[in-house]
């Protein structure tokens, strides 16, 4: 790590990650003080690479992304002036390493958190259309004045005070290196999660106001995209509308090729999956209830989950 670096932890989490974690940490490296990795025990190389580039690796099993993130934020010592949570196929662009170099220790004392755009590339495609490249995400905060909320999927960071700031100049970009059939397997997983997700708030299980702190403005506007407008549309029909006005209203096409492919699969087969998933469910609830629901995804999933006391 570079020594007159801002005060900055990068923090990462991992899992079976060799592919990515030494593009990752020698990329983040120049920027930060100390790189911690949270694992949830890799059967490859992923430990020993980190470990070898400098990275204080810690082993926490998995839950859910948000309680991951958490758990390192809480456990391993961190006490420099702020977090930067990083995945291992991602990595900041230049202009944004040397914006936040910059920027992050003039920044004023009531700026808790900040927003990076998220660059995605697909087959080494940059994803510039279909509405995709407007998305902010808020990866670093000031310990203490943030955490991560407690949700199947779509987790996003609580402020629990100040504000929040965009940074520009360059992006954050999510690359993964490996095949299609490893993006469909974790795709299929995600489906789960958001299932998991839209059924306890269907059924009135948690709520998305059930913990203290505040979501960004634009976060809270594409929740309410997502579970009003979106989740409030009939199961099917909504996976078709969404992926015409992504690929054709907000010119998906001009993406070319992979950008057909890109779209196909995360704006349709995707949504279009979660939908089957919801409706099995609903079927399986309808029958048998409400309490019967964790043992339905332990024995369809193999997720051990427990309904909170009533």
């Amino acid at each position: 790590m570079t020594p007159d670096a801002p005060s900055i932890t990068a923090l990462i989490i991992s899992f079976n990650e060799e592919v990515h974690i030494a593009r990752c940490i020698e990329r983040i490296r120049p920027l930060v003080q100390r790189i911690v990795v949270v694992d949830s025990f890799s059967t490859d190389r992923t430990v020993e690479i980190a470990r070898s580039l400098g990275a204080d690796v810690y082993q926490n099993p998995f839950t859910t992304h948000g309680a991951q993130v958490q758990w390192g934020a809480d456990n391993t010592g961190i006490d420099t002036d702020w977090i930067l949570r990083m995945d291992c196929d991602e990595y900041l662009e230049a202009g944004l390493l040397d914006a936040l170099r910059t920027r992050t220790p003039a920044l004023p004392d009531d700026v808790s958190a900040l927003d990076l755009k998220l660059k995605v590339l697909f087959r080494g495609k940059f994803i510039r259309w279909g509405g995709y490249y407007r998305t902010w995400l808020t990866r670093m905060w000031r310990p203490g004045r943030a955490r991560m909320e407690s949700r199947w999927m779509d987790e996003k960071l609580l402020i629990d005070s100040g504000r929040v700031e965009k940074i520009t100049g360059g992006d954050l970009v999510d690359e993964n290196l490996r095949d299609i059939g490893w993006w469909t397997d974790k795709h299929n997983r995600y489906a789960t999660l958001q299932m998991i997700d839209f059924v306890l708030r269907e059924q009135g299980v948690v709520r998305d106001h059930d913990e203290p702190g505040a979501v960004t403005p634009a976060a809270k506007f594409k929740r309410f995209l997502r579970h009003t407008i979106y989740g409030g549309a009939p199961l099917y029909l909504r996976a078709v509308l969404y992926f015409v006005q992504r690929y054709f209203l907000r010119l998906g096409f001009l993406d070319g090729r992979r950008g057909f492919v890109w779209h196909s699969l995360h704006g349709f087969w995707f949504f279009m999956l979660m939908d089957a998933k919801i409706d099995e469910a609903r079927m399986h609830i309808a029958a048998h209830g409400i309490d019967s629901f964790p043992d339905y995804l332990k024995s369809r999933y193999g997720i051990n989950f427990a309904l909170p006391a009533s």
